[in-house]
């Protein structure tokens, strides 16, 4: 299918109201990282500021990572219990 990514972002509008969609669409185009590349483009961003904002998402990515590992770690449902009969 030639047009993967137009059809991904396709919402349907019915009866003539555009407000739940156009929300559905802005959350979509959210997700994806469209408008904040959209509002990243509207100025002329310094090489500098290019560097500090890749390292900060490099940084913050790697974070979120390591965060989420832990917490899938500590919501695992096959632990020992760490206190057992003191429930």
């Amino acid at each position: 299918m030639r047009h993967a990514s137009f059809i991904a972002r396709t919402v349907l509008i019915k009866d003539n109201n555009i407000e739940g969609p156009f929300r559905l669409l802005n959350r979509i185009l959210g997700r994806e990282g469209i408008l904040d590349q959209f509002r990243r483009t509207r100025y002329y961003e310094k090489p500098t500021q290019v560097r500090r904002r890749v390292n900060y998402e490099r940084c913050k990515s790697l974070y979120d990572e390591d965060m989420n590992r832990k917490i899938q770690f500590l919501l695992r449902s096959n632990r020992v219990d760490p206190y057992p009969g003191c429930h």
